[in-house]
């Protein structure tokens, strides 16, 4: 398997995770319960799953206002932009 290949499944699990993670944490918000701690969602965001929580951070409208998370999670975004141009993998 081509390593191009290797990568997109990879990214396809991460934010699948990622996902599922922010989703739950908007759960545990709506029901006061035990909470995903920020780091943890970071950490998950810079492993790759940040193009997920992207995109559910504005349609669950998760996380959307606090300034805080959204100013790394566009940090991260970027980041991740600037692998995917510099580099061959796809």
């Amino acid at each position: 398997m081509k390593v191009e290949t290797l990568f997109l499944i990879y990214l396809i699990i991460i934010n699948l995770l990622s996902g599922i993670v922010f989703a739950f944490d908007k759960q545990a918000a709506i029901k006061s319960h035990r909470r995903i701690p920020e780091r943890t969602l970071h950490i998950l965001e810079i492993l790759g799953g940040v193009f997920a929580v992207f995109l559910l951070m504005y349609s669950i409208h998760h996380k959307n206002r606090k300034f805080g998370y959204w100013v790394w999670t566009w940090v991260v975004m970027i980041g991740w932009l600037a692998i995917r141009y510099f580099t061959n993998l796809n």
